[in-house]
């Protein structure tokens, strides 16, 4: 009854920083009479564009949506431009609070801000073999330092099995549970 389809592609610039395209598409398999317009079988009745730019520390700088279909035409748009406030906010450090603090509720578009959450994962993703070369060099020089996935999620918690197979330098063995007092209720 329904499609949403979300893709981000991720492009290494010639300067240095990247360029994350994310879209999002709403498709119905059948005809949809909205206020806005009757959108016929097929016809995208959501197809947004969100482009950001970040630097290699994941810092956004610079940003601009495109809407191409919108439910309430003449009305959605007008929000698009104020995107360029997640110009300043870092993928890796509280970009969704950030995202929410300045385009959640009615500052923002509920399609384009889920579009953007997806983000710094995407850009995890993109900039993993470039972080990890120049990770690598950087411990040839000095000390080396956690690599940026542990401690991120479930398979790479630090006291995990994964993190003990693949990273056993950064293994930690999680506590082990003290033992609770026993409390007579009398």
């Amino acid at each position: 009854m329904h499609t949403r389809a979300v893709s981000i592609h991720a492009f290494r610039r010639d300067d240095g920083n990247w360029d994350l395209e994310a879209e999002l598409s709403d498709v119905k398999p059948h005809d949809l009479a909205l206020q806005g317009g009757l959108r016929v079988a097929g016809d995208p009745v959501h197809h947004m564009h969100l482009r950001v730019t970040i630097d290699p520390a994941f810092c956004v700088i610079d940003a601009l949506v495109v809407a191409d279909r919108v439910a309430y035409p003449g009305y959605c748009e007008s929000v698009m431009s104020d995107y360029r406030a997640l110009i300043g906010l870092n993928l890796m450090k509280g970009f969704r609070r950030g995202l929410q603090e300045r385009l959640g509720g009615v500052a923002g578009c509920t399609h384009v801000s889920e579009l953007a959450q997806f983000l710094p994962t995407a850009a995890i993703q993109a900039m993993a073999g470039s972080k990890r070369a120049q990770r690598e060099e950087e411990a040839a020089g000095r000390g080396a330092r956690k690599p940026f996935q542990l401690d991120r999620c479930h398979a790479m918690r630090t006291d995990g099995e994964a993190v003990r197979l693949y990273y056993p330098k950064w293994f930690a063995a999680a506590p082990a549970e003290q033992p609770q007092p026993v409390v007579d209720g009398g």
